[in-house]
């Protein structure tokens, strides 16, 4: 038998007895959801997205069973980053609305029992925010609140440059020099985006204060962008050390132009994750309450990952985010995918009996564009279907792609595609805005892909979509962490067969066909299944009845959900 389907086994051993699913906390489980609020719903007519558009729709969150919503940045900024480049980390920006709005949106999404997730940009600010002009100046303590250098001086020209080599993310030196302070400051993004000082005791405090700030307004939980950055490794004297240079990239002011060993994954990072799950732990024992949570945005390896879990004495964030199914393309076979699933249970699932699995986000192209849309339905069925939580990016359940952008006054960044207004309709505007013009054009596909339509069709990426959320709930679904409740394997170079099952009385075989040929698949079981999910490529429908002794024909890019009942 393969590793991967003795992963369930495993779990249960390291745990030492069978968990029960009364056992799971919610964000085990969960399904979570990205909002961008410049693109969820505009209420005041000005094209651009708002906390009280959100408010109007959150029912729609809980009709397609979602747990958990995380919106990206809501917080007053000059938009250099469209938010994350943050001027006051406890106001609402005007764009969004008010405190106020933000607070009625709470209370609606707790009598639907919605969960809101804030977005948490710790590694820097705004330059425009107080903190970072308070330190140009050195004033009030604020002194070492970023990152500042002198910078060092050139042997043969006398001139000064800039601390170490290191390169931005967005290109270009790290280091800026600030003609008012005369030193340098570190920016790992933009130049407008000022990297905090986490070395600072007082940083830290003023980040405890901001997480209690939204935790005393209800949130039930952070994700933490930019969780690599966060620290950088700085010698005992206080100088830089230049990061050593990639062999295969000759473009000095490329970010892969260097090996990041200096400035991301230190271990003072993980350190600090530890240090905000136990903040978060300390607040729900003295407020009660459900259990509040931490996301973690790192690209990193899966190794990386299971520290900022957890060391086995240390709790750190309980959702390391995994991207690793947004790598896959429209080649990618059910071994290509194996291959990812694998990368992570054999670290994670088998340390912690953690997974978690992401769709998409505002920084990567749709799932139609990097699959093709008639593999939306296949990828969202997978990252359902697997135990652990699911992240979905807004329009990701109706099929939305990438639309051509152009620059405007309003934005002109590469990943604009991604992040244009949902489609709820058929009407103006894809019903998001009354506005004459929208912050970005709404997709000209928009009467086919929305959520209205396809409400009314049967075999649509929206029903689908829910279909997968009423199984998470079931019994076979929640029974996860029991000895042999899950197991996933290619059973052929292009179908991916994944089972849940309570081991008692029921199990599901999920059947996905990544491939564009027809596959006969024999001896599978020796039970007779139910099916009761069919994607729009197969020709069966749900209530009909296989016995899989014998022959299973699926369908080019077919996925369907069979159900065993004793």
């Amino acid at each position: 038998m393969s590793t991967r389907l003795l992963l369930g086994l495993l779990a249960a051993l390291l745990i030492g007895t069978t968990a029960a699913s009364t056992d799971i906390d919610w964000w085990e489980n969960a399904a979570l959801y990205q909002i961008y609020p410049r693109s969820f719903q505009d209420s005041d007519g000005d094209g651009i997205g708002d906390l009280n558009g959100i408010t109007k729709r959150l029912g729609y969150l809980k009709e397609i069973g979602i747990t958990a919503t995380w919106l990206s940045p809501i917080f007053k900024s000059p938009m250099s980053d469209f938010g994350y480049d943050i001027s006051n980390f406890t106001e609402v920006d005007p764009i969004f609305g008010t405190l106020a709005d933000f607070d009625a949106m709470m209370v609606q999404a707790k009598a639907l029992n919605l969960k809101i997730i804030l977005d948490f940009v710790p590694n820097h600010s705004s330059d425009e925010c107080e903190w970072f002009q308070k330190s140009i100046n050195r004033q009030d303590g604020y002194d070492d609140f970023y990152v500042w250098h002198d910078g060092k001086l050139n042997a043969e020209t006398g001139e000064r440059e800039p601390p170490s080599n290191w390169v931005s993310v967005f290109g270009g030196s790290q280091w800026t020099w600030n003609e008012v302070r005369q030193q340098y400051f570190l920016h790992q993004f933009q130049v407008k985006q000022p990297d905090l000082n986490f070395s600072s005791p007082m940083v830290r405090e003023h980040m405890l204060d901001v997480l209690g700030f939204w935790l005393d307004r209800g949130v039930d939980g952070f994700r933490i962008d930019a969780v690599p950055h966060i620290y950088e490794h700085r010698n005992a004297d206080g100088s830089y050390r230049d990061e050593p240079i990639n062999d295969w990239n000759n473009d000095p002011n490329s970010y892969d132009y260097l090996d990041h060993i200096y400035t991301k994954d230190q271990p003072e990072t993980v350190q600090l994750m530890y240090e905000w799950r136990d903040y978060l732990v300390q607040y729900q024992a003295q407020h009660g309450g459900p259990t509040r949570v931490l996301l973690a945005e790192a690209y990193s390896p899966v190794e990386t990952l299971s520290a900022y879990f957890g060391n086995g004495t240390r709790l750190g964030t309980q959702l390391p985010m995994n991207f690793q199914l947004m790598y896959l393309s429209g080649y990618s076979t059910a071994k290509d995918v194996v291959g990812s699933i694998d990368y992570w249970m054999q670290t994670m699932w088998t340390q912690h009996q953690t997974a978690n699995w992401v769709v998409g986000n505002h920084d990567t192209q749709r799932v139609a564009n990097r699959m093709g849309a008639h593999k939306v339905d296949l990828l969202n069925v997978i990252v359902n279907a697997l135990p652990g939580a699911s992240v979905t990016y807004y329009g990701e359940e109706i099929g939305m792609s990438n639309v051509e952008t152009e620059c405007t006054e309003i934005s002109c960044d590469d990943r604009d595609g991604e992040r244009t207004p949902m489609q709820w309709a058929p009407v103006k505007n894809a019903d998001f805005s009354t506005a004459e013009n929208t912050w970005l054009p709404v997709s000209p596909d928009y009467a086919r892909y929305n959520v209205q339509t396809e409400r009314g069709v049967a075999r649509s990426s929206l029903q689908i979509f829910k279909s997968l959320q009423q199984l998470k709930s079931s019994s076979a679904f929640l029974a996860f962490k029991e000895e042999g409740g899950f197991s996933y394997e290619a059973v052929t170079e292009q179908v991916l067969q994944i089972v849940r099952t309570n081991k008692r009385s029921e199990e599901y075989r999920i059947f996905v066909n990544m491939g564009n040929s027809i596959e006969i698949l024999e001896g599978l079981s020796n039970k007779v299944y139910e099916y009761v999910l069919v994607t729009a490529y197969s020709l069966h429908t749900p209530g009909e009845t296989i016995d899989l002794r014998e022959r299973l024909v699926l369908m080019p890019y077919e996925a369907i959900v069979l159900r065993w009942l004793a």
